[in-house]
């Protein structure tokens, strides 16, 4: 009998495994991933698009990283993963320092130039979604100079005529938040783009970028 229940709960463990190895692989699949691990330092990878910025790879401590230079004070992004329009996700991990009472903004953005982003503004203590240019919401943030921050942005179909766009940022230290920090509903048809990083060395230190990666997601609902 105890062999018959071992085998019972045995069971039951591996069908709820395979559930939710099926369950994840419905509801999101990787399209790209960049690490840099295999990049060249001193270069940009070859996929990469460079709108603006002296972006390269570099190294330290053994990790490679894509950086963006201290200076000149402006702001600058590179596009890189698939041409999309939603049902997506796109996530990196960034890093930058406050110099004094100057700061950085930072982030990561999907559609393209004019699509959305997901933008941290450590002077005005916000974490900003953005359609374009326009200010679409925000959300209270305490940032720590020099805090590796995971970002993550994603846009889902919910019906006809409707989509949702979401945002969340946390540290490497801490869980990944089960809620969106901001969101907004896009009547608008989204356009199809790729994701990018993006940033603006206002405190004249560099801005690292890393573990970029793009996902496909299921389509959501309202409930």
């Amino acid at each position: 009998m105890r062999k018959i229940n071992k085998w019972m709960r045995d069971l039951k463990i591996c069908f709820l495994l395979c559930i939710a190895a099926i369950t994840l692989s419905v509801t999101a699949q990787t399209l790209y991933e960049n690490n840099f691990e295999k990049e060249q330092v001193g270069k940009v990878p070859d996929n990469f698009l460079v709108l603006d910025g002296g972006f390269a790879v570099k190294e330290e401590a053994g990790n490679k990283f894509l950086e963006l230079p201290g200076s000149p004070l402006d702001s600058y992004s590179v596009q890189f993963g698939p041409t999309e329009s939603s049902n997506i996700v796109v996530s990196a991990r960034i890093n930058s320092t406050a110099k004094g009472r100057r700061f950085p903004t930072f982030g990561i953005g999907l559609n393209g130039i004019a699509g959305y982003r997901l933008q941290l503004s450590p002077a005005k203590k916000l974490l900003e979604l953005y359609k374009g240019d326009s200010p679409k919401t925000n959300a209270p943030f305490e940032w720590n100079s020099g805090d590796w921050l995971n970002f993550r942005l994603q846009i889902r179909a919910l019906e006809p005529g409707a989509w949702k766009v979401e945002g969340k940022v946390w540290s490497r230290e801490n869980p990944e938040p089960s809620n969106w920090m901001v969101s907004f509903d896009e009547k608008d048809a989204p356009g199809s783009g790729r994701p990018s990083v993006f940033g603006s060395p206002f405190a004249g230190t560099p801005i690292q970028f890393d573990d970029l990666r793009v996902e496909r997601v299921a389509p959501s609902n309202r409930s």
